[in-house]
């Protein structure tokens, strides 16, 4: 499946302007009204049937998994029939083998009767998704029941005879079809996933001797890939939005994965004119924050000085607000303090890492200001990350906290590992700041000890049957568990029906969410140890840490093209590196003997 469709990717491509387009003439005077669609879509036959009802109501279903000619014909020859009585209904799970973005496009034959029969179709990210009922209370999604929340993915359709529909726009592996006309007869030619996908290659690479980590970092990368939409979105079940405080990670792997790619540009443009100043960007002053540190890194990778000084106005408009907001003895009133979901019970902790977050994008802001000549801001920067130090807030056992304190400076990294995130492993991690607390230990040398937190924690979703990585995600739930793959046995879990909080209860929990796929990021930089030491990747410093592994190989965009990096462990410890990249790039490699 994999190759098949990377080669269908390769093998398309997307139109960038409408000059490219053969418009009919009777469009020629219309094309401001006309937006493209930056999307390609390809048809995918299900991998397996899962289930069906009864084998009287449904025959033939091997059927759907053959991918047809996509033409309506005449008589209904190898279709897959379902039939029901005035007591039953017929029903088929269907498993499109990894999570898609898209619907459904079902074709049928004849029909028994002239009017048309109704189907109710569920989509679901996992088996028993498919199978749960709407939540109907007063209560906010109760465990164990569904939403339509965002995108529809529980209708009721009436089919056409010897005619095709196509439906649903969200995120999915499973299809649930039943007929629930009594007393009637449909003949299905075709049950194909439509697949909507930014059709871009995948210039970064990461491959290792721990086969693991690889099927991680692709997992990630898939997963960011889904939720490039017309925009960069959160999960593409639920929360299909542009959120700037949790694009950190999102963008990363943007970088780190495609290199320079338009939907970073869109967003955040959008972003900025959803919330003008002086509101917060997404109404969370944490989320202008990441603002900052967005456009900080993503400037360092692709160089784009143009669409800074674009934003230019907002930066320095939002360096004055965040200075009003800091007072001489450091004290902010800059709103309520915000994290994570799951830091949310530890409102000392958030307060701890809030601060941090503050200083991590002062510090930011204060380079973009040069890169802008904006000498007064850079200044002002400087001087409200030195109000923020004059306190220190205790992170109050909050790996998350400790993490970003860490990284801006306020706790040395080994503290922060060592009291903190260190602590047993991957406990209490987030799929979302997982990838602050690994940065941590990076930060301490621990790469060995990263390493192994990620092939527990985010391997722990694969071994659920995930093909994308979720929203949340804690090994607690793992205990006695099924997988999303299967229906849940007796005496077991619904990794996904019976757990989440928050916002995310249930079936609301989103199995394809942008922000966990930090560790692709992560082991790009870390493991072959790519850091841009001068923006637009024109000079890069290549520091091993392979720690356990045998060697690691791959590719890392840059805006001159792709960089080959391999590192591979002698008898002795030692690691040898070879490195391939374009010119344009300078390339410094450090040697490194560690097994950490």
């Amino acid at each position: 499946m994999k190759k098949i469709l990377l080669f269908a990717l390769g093998a398309l491509f997307i139109l960038p302007a409408f000059a490219q387009i053969n418009f009919p003439p009777v469009f020629k005077n219309d094309t401001a009204n006309i937006r493209m669609d930056k999307l390609t879509r390809l048809y995918i036959a299900p991998r397996r049937v899962v289930w069906v009802n009864n084998h009287d109501a449904v025959k033939g279903e091997h059927i759907l998994t053959m991918l047809s000619d996509g033409q309506n014909q005449l008589g209904n020859k190898n279709m897959c029939r379902m039939q029901t009585t005035s007591a039953d209904t017929a029903s088929i799970i269907l498993d499109y083998g990894r999570e898609l973005h898209g619907g459904i496009k079902m074709m049928f034959g004849t029909s028994d009767h002239k009017y048309p029969a109704q189907i109710r179709l569920r989509f679901g990210e996992s088996v028993e998704e498919t199978c749960c009922e709407l939540y109907k209370g007063d209560d906010y999604n109760p465990i164990g029941e569904g939403t339509n929340d965002h995108a529809i993915r529980d209708a009721i359709l009436s089919i056409p005879q010897m005619g095709m529909i196509e439906f649903g726009n969200t995120g999915f592996r499973f299809v649930r079809i039943d007929l629930i006309s009594p007393n009637r007869q449909i003949e299905i030619k075709e049950a194909s996933a439509i697949f909507r996908f930014r059709n871009i290659p995948w210039v970064g690479s990461f491959k290792c001797s721990d086969d693991r980590l690889t099927k991680i970092w692709e997992t990630g990368a898939y997963t960011i890939h889904l939720n490039m939409q017309e925009n960069i979105w959160d999960g593409i079940k639920r929360d299909r939005l542009i959120w700037l405080g949790d694009m950190h990670p999102e963008t990363s792997s943007i970088a780190t994965v495609f290199g320079n790619d338009d939907s970073f540009y869109s967003s955040l443009d959008l972003a900025c004119k959803y919330f003008p100043l002086p509101s917060w960007l997404n109404d969370m002053s944490a989320y202008s924050l990441w603002y900052l540190i967005i456009q900080h890194d993503w400037y360092m990778q692709n160089k784009n000085t143009a669409f800074l000084q674009k934003h230019k106005p907002y930066i320095i408009g939002l360096i004055d607000q965040i200075n009003d907001k800091v007072d001489e003895e450091g004290n902010e009133t800059i709103g309520d303090h915000f994290l994570d979901w799951p830091s949310n019970n530890n409102p000392e902790g958030v307060t701890a890492g809030y601060r941090a977050l503050m200083i991590w994008a002062m510090k930011d802001a204060e380079i973009l200001c040069n890169i802008l000549n904006d000498n007064a801001h850079a200044t002002k920067c400087k001087a409200i990350v030195q109000r923020l130090k004059k306190q220190t807030p205790d992170p109050n056992g909050l790996k998350q906290a400790a993490a970003l304190m860490a990284i801006a400076g306020t706790m040395s990294p080994k503290e922060a590992c060592d009291k903190y995130i260190s602590v047993d492993g991957p406990k209490n991690f987030s799929t979302f700041y997982g990838y602050y607390m690994l940065e941590a230990l990076a930060l301490d040398g621990k790469y060995q000890e990263a390493m192994d937190i990620i092939s527990r924690f985010w391997g722990g979703m694969l071994d659920l049957g995930a093909t994308s990585f979720w929203e949340d995600f804690n090994l607690d739930w793992t205990k006695d568990a099924a997988g999303i793959d299967e229906f849940v046995p007796a005496g077991k879990k619904d990794i996904h029906g019976d757990f989440g909080a928050y916002c995310y209860p249930g079936y609301r929990h989103s199995l394809c969410h942008g922000w966990a796929s930090g560790p692709t990021a992560w082991m790009s930089h870390r493991i072959l140890g790519v850091e841009i030491t001068k923006a637009g990747c024109e000079e890069l410093t290549i520091t091993p840490h392979l720690g356990k592994l045998q060697w690691a190989e791959g590719t890392y965009p840059t805006p001159q093209g792709p960089v080959y990096i391999k590192h591979q462990k002698e008898a002795n410890g030692k690691v040898s590196t070879t490195v391939k990249g374009p010119e344009g790039v300078k390339i410094i490699v450090k040697e490194t003997n560690s097994f950490r």
